[in-house]
């Protein structure tokens, strides 16, 4: 079983008005952190872990940070601990469920239109409406939770939970299992946002990952959501890139000219939505060929050349439920309900290795958030942001 190994202070919650504000996330939809945000080092080494004292901090059962709130939610979350072989067929019902409901409201507030219970139907509608998005975003958030547990990484639970005298550990890192989902090339840009965020380096020794670094508790909680955003703009650029690369292929098999359009659906986009990669990496979608064409393009160099509006289109998150979740999941990450409040310049004692954990599980956390819009939208559509 799964746990930390801490010394973390008491860490708990802001107000929902420090919290989502500050992430910025609506304002500003950027992985982008201006300026140098990394922590600060001290000399301390690495904290002796057979003479500190351990705080178990359970991984087991659905100890996300986020809980469902709605019956679809609780009933997934049942299913997934239960009954796991049933969970794509339950999520699918329940979202089927969902689209009904909705389209049902919706029906009856049209047919109502002109008479005198217009105005009650609307307003059944609009609860309606939000009651289906609440739950929605759950479906999502367990989706999201099924592809951890399939590469066995189970999400850092609130941090509240894992703190203890001062500074926090999260052990085992799972570092590997994180790292797997991703083909080389988006390793290979993930590897380049840990350094500049954290300061994180590949050829630093265990002394170097275990030594005390002070990060602010606002500062973490935004790399963390800023990484979310980064995976997902990474599924995307990378999947957008294999698909020209195919694009280009077909057309040169076919001779057709470069410039000619094809329907980039046929090459199977929809298939890869989340119900049929379970047992496929996450962001790499297999080997292109292009022995009959010009070399691939780096997917570096590839998403460097992308104009503001396809770097737009990449990064941000296409569905209002989405980016609901991300904020939602950051937040309850990072304080406790059932704490005071603490300042948001209040400074945490960790680790490199253990804040690479977090941006190594924010960047999958945002690889499968894209999965799981995309399978989600097929079935329930989600309203756009």
């Amino acid at each position: 079983m799964d746990c930390c190994s801490h010394s973390l202070s008491h860490y708990s919650k802001p107000s929902p008005a420090q919290c989502s504000p500050s992430l910025g996330l609506r304002a500003n939809l950027s992985f982008d952190l201006s300026g140098d945000r990394r922590p600060s080092r001290s000399l301390s080494a690495r904290p002796n872990r057979a003479a500190s004292v351990a705080v178990a901090c359970e991984f087991g059962g659905l100890n996300a940070p986020l809980e469902p709130k709605s019956p679809a939610g609780r009933r997934l979350s049942r299913v997934l601990l239960n009954e796991r072989e049933c969970f794509h067929g339950a999520a699918k019902e329940q979202l089927e469920l969902l689209a009904s409901e909705r389209e049902g409201a919706l029906a009856r507030m049209g047919l109502s239109l002109g008479s005198t219970e217009a105005c009650l139907h609307r307003r059944i509608a609009e609860l309606k409406e939000h009651e289906c998005q609440t739950a929605v975003e759950d479906v999502m958030y367990m989706l999201i939770f099924y592809k951890f547990s399939d590469i066995r990484v189970h999400m850092v639970p609130r941090l509240s939970k894992c703190i203890y005298n001062s500074r926090l550990e999260i052990w085992p890192s799972k570092d590997w299992e994180l790292e797997s989902i991703h083909s080389f090339e988006v390793l290979e840009m993930i590897k380049e946002h840990l350094t500049t965020v954290v300061g994180w380096k590949a050829d630093s020794n265990v002394t170097d990952n275990w030594a005390t670094t002070e990060i602010q508790r606002l500062q973490i909680c935004r790399i963390y959501a800023a990484s979310i955003l980064y995976g997902y703009f990474l599924k995307s650029a990378s999947l957008r890139h294999h698909l020209e690369v195919r694009f280009a292929n077909a057309n040169y098999d076919l001779g057709v000219k470069t410039g000619a359009s094809l329907p980039l659906w046929s090459y199977g986009l929809k298939n890869i939505a989340f119900d049929h990669i379970s047992n496929t990496q996450s962001t790499s979608v297999g080997p292109v060929s292009c022995s009959q064409v010009k070399k691939q393009e780096k997917l570096r160099c590839y998403v460097m050349g992308f104009d503001p509006e396809i770097l737009q289109m990449c990064a941000m998150p296409r569905s209002k439920e989405a980016l609901n979740l991300i904020e939602k999941h950051s937040c309850a990450l990072f304080w406790d309900e059932n704490m005071g409040l603490l300042e948001a310049d209040e400074v945490i004692s960790t680790s490199l290795a253990s804040l690479k954990r977090f941006v190594l599980e924010a960047v999958a956390f945002g690889s499968f958030l894209w999965d799981a819009e995309e399978y989600v939208d097929t079935v329930y559509k989600l309203e756009d942001y």
